[in-house]
């Protein structure tokens, strides 16, 4: 007998977004993959019966969403779990976790099982299926670095892919999951090609500069993929406040990459500016410091306001709704602009 499609009802969201916005709309789980052919068949059978339900939203963590009271589409929260060493070749060891996972708890797991090569990217919220979909990074790793492929559902062609990374469409926390609609795409699981001959990424200063690593460094002694990712975990905690106890989505704002005459040309004005040489010449500015020296670092509008210690976090002081966060990170972006002659990007999705 086959398994029948997950039943919608209408929850309350307000948990379910780490920015704590007031929220409701039909919701179901996905707890269980044997049963995403039936909601595919689902999904086709509405769109050719010119049934008038909701489009499909799937949700992850909520670490990277502005949500609106009552969005207009279908909630499907993944809450598929698992972990496994999926293979093992000369070079690596291959790593599959369910995108239900928790991404933080699945770094320290891979850890435990001394599969190192995730600990930059430690404390980042969220779970381990939204990860490829912001091709999230931090502190000189991007996941897409890591990444062995993605296994997704095509909801609109009703079949499961295999996704390797050169097929995600990756670029700066982007990826083809992210550009093709919230709809689209439904990921499952996710395998990750962690290097046996493994070397720290030491490449940020605060990484380099950490005293927990400080004395490995001058030593000439590669720091172990533990301490990184204390430090890591350290760093974050001290410049980022936590979503349980202040709401908030993370960066806010995706550092933008300009040419290298206008960084040249901004440089000359603001010799302080904080910019990072690209590969293909462009160079990618720090928006927190640009957010900072428009004068937004801690100052707030309404019940919403950048953070005290961290600029590029924008955090709800409590009773916000998404149309105050977007005020704000409107006004920002205008205060960025006049400037600086410099456009910011947000990063988190918007689900109205």
């Amino acid at each position: 007998m086959s398994a029948l499609p997950p039943v919608f009802s209408e929850q309350d969201l307000h948990a379910c977004n780490t920015l704590g916005l007031p929220a409701r709309a039909a919701v179901a789980a996905l707890e269980d993959e044997a049963v995403i052919p039936a909601l595919c068949a689902a999904l086709a059978a509405g769109q050719k019966g010119g049934d008038a339900a909701a489009p499909l939203f799937v949700l992850g963590g909520g670490s990277n969403l502005v949500i609106a009271a009552r969005p207009r589409r279908r909630i499907l929260r993944v809450a598929l779990r698992g972990i496994r060493l999926w293979r093992e070749t000369a070079d690596h060891w291959i790593v599959e976790a369910a995108a239900g996972e928790s991404w933080h708890g699945f770094v320290e797991h891979c850890l435990a099982q001394g599969w190192p090569g995730l600990e930059n990217l430690a404390l980042i919220p969220g779970t381990v299926g939204a990860a490829p979909v912001q091709n999230i990074g931090a502190y000189g790793l991007e996941l897409d670095q890591r990444l062995h492929s993605v296994v997704a559902w095509d909801l609109r062609a009703g079949r499961e892919c295999t996704l390797r990374p050169a097929a995600c469409g990756f670029s700066y926390r982007d990826s083809l999951f992210k550009r093709d609609g919230a709809g689209r795409w439904l990921i499952v699981r996710v395998r990750f090609a962690l290097p046996k001959a493994w070397t720290p990424r030491l490449d940020y200063p605060d990484l380099r500069d950490h005293p927990g690593l400080r004395e490995s460094i001058d030593a000439r002694k590669h720091p172990s993929a533990r301490q990184i990712f204390d430090a890591v975990c350290e760093i974050r905690r001290r410049k980022l406040p936590d979503p349980a106890v202040q709401g908030n989505a993370g960066s806010f704002f995706k550092n933008p990459v300009v040419g290298a005459a206008q960084a040249a040309d901004l440089e000359r004005l603001f010799p302080a500016l904080r910019a990072y040489p690209q590969a293909d010449g462009r160079v990618k500015l720090a928006a927190g410091w640009l957010i900072e020296q428009a004068g937004w670092k801690g100052r707030r509008l309404g019940p919403v306001g950048m953070h005290e210690r961290q600029a590029l976090v924008l955090v709800n002081h409590g009773g916000a709704q998404a149309a105050d966060v977007l005020a704000l990170a409107d006004a920002v972006r205008a205060d960025v602009h006049q400037k600086f002659g410099v456009d910011l990007e947000r990063e988190p999705v918007i689900l109205d």
